[in-house]
C-alpha cells in the first residue's frame, strides 16, 4: 500500500515554510489572482518562485490554485500566468472550470488537477476528467466511505480528499449567497461567508420586526458548518487508497497549519509503522488551534449533524505567542518574533516541528539588544526568551 501524500494550505510563504517544516509532503497556494482565496494574503509572482524553490529544496512539491469560474474577462489574462507558473516550475495545477483546464492543457505541459468545486461525486465523472487529461481529481467533501472506495475501484487516476478543516454549506462550495447578498462572488475567490452571519425572519407584511429562527437565547445559524476532522477515520481512508489527504485551511492562521500538520504526520506515520490508535495528546493538540466543534461530515454518518445553531465564532484552547527564529545552544536562548504579549510569569509550552513538545515558566526576557524587560507588547517584536531546553528554529510559543 502505497503512503497517502499529506497536503497542507499555504495563505503565504511563511505558511508554506511551516507546512513543510512540521511535516507536509507537498503545499497547495494560491496567487492574487484566479483562485477561490482572494482575501487570503496569497502570493505574489515572485513569492511562487520562492514557493516553489523552497518545497523543491526538500523534495517537497507545491500545487497552484486556477479554480474560480472564469469570465470572460479572466480568459484574457490567463495564458500569461499559466505560462508563468509553468516556468517556475510549479508541480501542478488545480483547476474547476472545463475552459480554464482546456486553456492549461493547450498551452503548458503543467500536471492538471481537477478542484472539488467540480463536484466530482461519481465514477463516471472520474473517467470523464482522466480521459480529458487531469492526473487527480479532489473528491467532493459529500462522499460516504462506501462511494469513495467504488470510486476507487472503478478508476485508475489519484484521488484526494479534504479530511480536516471548514466545510461550506453549499455543496462543494458552488455558492451564490455572498454574492446576492453582497456583489462578492465567492466563486470568484471573494466570499464573505455569509452562511455564518445570524439571521432572523421578516414577514412581507411587518417591515422592521424580526422573528428568531429559534427560541435559543443566542440566535440561530441556520447554515453555520461544524468543521471537519477526519483524524478517528484515518486508517479507512488509507486503506480505501486515497492519495492525497488534503487539509483546508489558507485563510488559517501559522498556528493552526503548524498543529494540525504535525498531529496528521505523526498519524500516518504511526499507521505504516504499524501502531496507529488515536492520542489523547492529537486531540489536544487540534483543541489548541482556532476550530468550531468536529464532525465526521459525510464519510461517516454523524448523530450530532454537521451545522452549529448557537455561533459562528470559532474557539481554541491555546494562544498563539511567537515564532522561534533562532536558538543559542550556548545559553539555551530562544530568538523569538512576538505574535502575542509574552510576559514574565506565564507558563508557556513550545510546540516543535519534529522534536517533542514541552513546557515551561517563563522567567527571562531581553529586547532585541540583551536589555531586560518584563513584557513584549509589540506586534513582531524580536525578543529573547530563557528555555529549559533545546527548542527547533520554526517551533511556535504558546500559552494556555
Amino acid at each position: 500500500m502505497l503512503k497517502p501524500e499529506l497536503l497542507a494550505p499555504a495563505g503565504n510563504l511563511e505558511k508554506l515554510k511551516v507546512a513543510l517544516t512540521y511535516g507536509a509532503d507537498a503545499v497547495y497556494v494560491g496567487g492574487k489572482k484566479f483562485g477561490l482565496r482572494a482575501f487570503g494574503g496569497n502570493f505574489s509572482d515572485e513569492d511562487l518562485k520562492n514557493g516553489v524553490e523552497f518545497a523543491h529544496s526538500m523534495k517537497r512539491k507545491i500545487y497552484v490554485t486556477v479554480n474560480i469560474f472564469a469570465h470572460n474577462e479572466d480568459i484574457e489574462e490567463l495564458p500569461d500566468y499559466l505560462k508563468y507558473l509553468e516556468t517556475i516550475g510549479v508541480d501542478a495545477v488545480l483547476i474547476s472550470d472545463l475552459g480554464v483546464f482546456n486553456l492549461a492543457k493547450d498551452l503548458t505541459k503543467l500536471e492538471l488537477h481537477v478542484s472539488t468545486q467540480a463536484n466530482i461525486t461519481n465514477y463516471k465523472t472520474v473517467e470523464v476528467w482522466q480521459n480529458l487529461g487531469a492526473s487527480r481529481v479532489v473528491l467532493a467533501r459529500e462522499l460516504s466511505q462506501s462511494e469513495i472506495i467504488a470510486i476507487k475501484k472503478h478508476c485508475n487516476i489519484e484521488l484526494e480528499m479534504f479530511i480536516h478543516g471548514a466545510m461550506c454549506i453549499s455543496y462543494s462550495g458552488r455558492c451564490y449567497l455572498s454574492h446576492y447578498l453582497t456583489g462578492r462572488d465567492g466563486n470568484q475567490g471573494q466570499c464573505t461567508h455569509s452562511c455564518r452571519w445570524k439571521y432572523n425572519l421578516v414577514e412581507e407584511k411587518r417591515p422592521g420586526e424580526y422573528f428568531e429562527v429559534t427560541e435559543d437565547e443566542n440566535g440561530s445559524y441556520v447554515m453555520n458548518s461544524k468543521d471537519l476532522c477526519l483524524l478517528p477515520c484515518l486508517d479507512k481512508i488509507i486503506e480505501s487508497g486515497i492519495s492525497s489527504l488534503k487539509i483546508e485551511g489558507r485563510m488559517k492562521s501559522v498556528h493552526y497549519v503548524a498543529g494540525v500538520v504535525k498531529v496528521y504526520r505523526e498519524a500516518i506515520d504511526s499507521y505504516f509503522n504499524g501502531d496507529f490508535k488515536i492520542r489523547d495528546e492529537w486531540l489536544s493538540e487540534l483543541d489548541k488551534v482556532a476550530h468550531r466543534p468536529y464532525t465526521t461530515g459525510f464519510f461517516v454518518h454523524d448523530e450530532s449533524g454537521t451545522e452549529i445553531y448557537d455561533t459562528s465564532k470559532a474557539k481554541q484552547s491555546a494562544t498563539f505567542l511567537g515564532i522561534v527564529r533562532n536558538f543559542d545552544l550556548t545559553n539555551n536562548i530562544a530568538t523569538v518574533e512576538q505574535r502575542g504579549k509574552l510576559e514574565i510569569g506565564q507558563h508557556i509550552e513550545i510546540l516543535q516541528p519534529q522534536n517533542e513538545n514541552f513546557s515551561q515558566l517563563l522567567t527571562e526576557i531581553t529586547d532585541e539588544d540583551g536589555v531586560a524587560i518584563n513584557s513584549a507588547p509589540h506586534a513582531q517584536q524580536i525578543v529573547k526568551i530563557k528555555l529549559s531546553r533545546p527548542a527547533q528554529v520554526w517551533s511556535l510559543i504558546r500559552t494556555f
